[in-house]
């Protein structure tokens, strides 16, 4: 995927469509949708909407990792669940973001206070566990001048390392695996990313979102999209990076949900009470009306 190119805002229309089929009739499920965006320095969010099939009643709260989770149960029989997640959000350039943020050094990160505010983003996860190789890139990033030339760093050395190959991995897989393979999805470089930062000793983060595919995206042209993931790390205050397009986040992206890794931002997760199941394919479709 190629990444918008900074400049002026855009406005964007986002449709996400997602679900289930069972292997035969379930009569109860439990759900969760993370497919919502909030606004923040980086987007301003005008309207957002969750429709599911078959209908059920609808909760949204905030998780604690401040992103926006659509809850639902449904108790009349189906052998399909789909959920169509509808948005109109205001993107920020990039150049505006990037410049509104001031750095920090090491010895800031190092301080004990903040790695006990931001453990959680430092600590390894089952899929950002640090192999041999990541283990002395993290060493070339520790001898960076400031974390963020690090990060910076740290991204484009994924960005080398792996192909990205639609297909060549799966949810399932971490960041040594991916490495392993050389090649991966925007997940894979975003975990990988994670993991090396990390390791470095420099708090980072998953993000999901969206992303318009064409950098001169035509206005009120309808195109096919797909979800998309990046990383943000902590310098003094959070930085977007998307390792996968090495590059600071453009008017193009649209972000969903942030965690320490993908399990923590999973679009749509529950149990039920029924035969096998197998996911609908997902579409994304953007347009740009702005």
């Amino acid at each position: 995927m190629t990444a918008g190119a900074p400049g002026a805002g855009w406005l964007l229309s986002v449709k996400h469509h997602t679900g289930y089929r069972y292997a035969g009739p379930v009569f109860s499920s439990y759900n969760e949708a993370r497919v919502t965006p909030r606004s923040d320095p980086r987007q301003r969010v005008l309207d957002a909407t969750v429709e599911v099939s078959p209908a059920a009643s609808l909760y949204r709260y905030v998780d604690y990792f401040g992103t926006v989770v659509t809850a639902f149960d449904v108790h009349a029989a189906h052998s399909e669940l789909t959920v169509t997640a509808s948005c109109v959000v205001e993107t920020a350039p990039a150049s505006a973001v990037e410049a509104a943020e001031d750095g920090t050094g090491w010895a800031a990160l190092a301080d004990p206070d903040t790695v006990d505010e931001l453990g959680e983003y430092l600590a390894p996860t089952q899929r950002t566990t640090a192999g041999d190789e990541l283990l002395a890139a993290a060493a070339q990033v520790r001898a960076a001048a400031t974390p963020d030339d690090g990060a910076r760093l740290a991204a484009g050395w994924t960005h080398t390392r792996l192909d990205y190959v639609t297909g060549s991995t799966s949810v399932h897989t971490n960041a040594v695996e991916a490495l392993a393979e050389g090649r991966g999805v925007c997940q894979d470089f975003a975990h990988v990313t994670i993991a090396l930062l990390r390791s470095a000793g420099v708090p980072a983060r998953y993000v999901s979102g969206y992303l318009h595919p064409t950098a001169d995206a035509a206005i009120g042209e309808t195109v096919t999209g797909e979800s998309h993931a990046w990383v943000e790390w902590w310098a003094g205050g959070w930085r977007a990076y998307d390792p996968t397009n090495d590059s600071v986040p453009g008017p193009g992206h649209v972000m969903v949900a942030r965690g320490r890794d993908y399990d923590d931002v999973t679009p749509l997760r529950g149990i039920y009470h029924g035969g096998d199941s197998q996911a609908l394919g997902v579409s994304v479709e953007v347009t740009r009306l702005r």
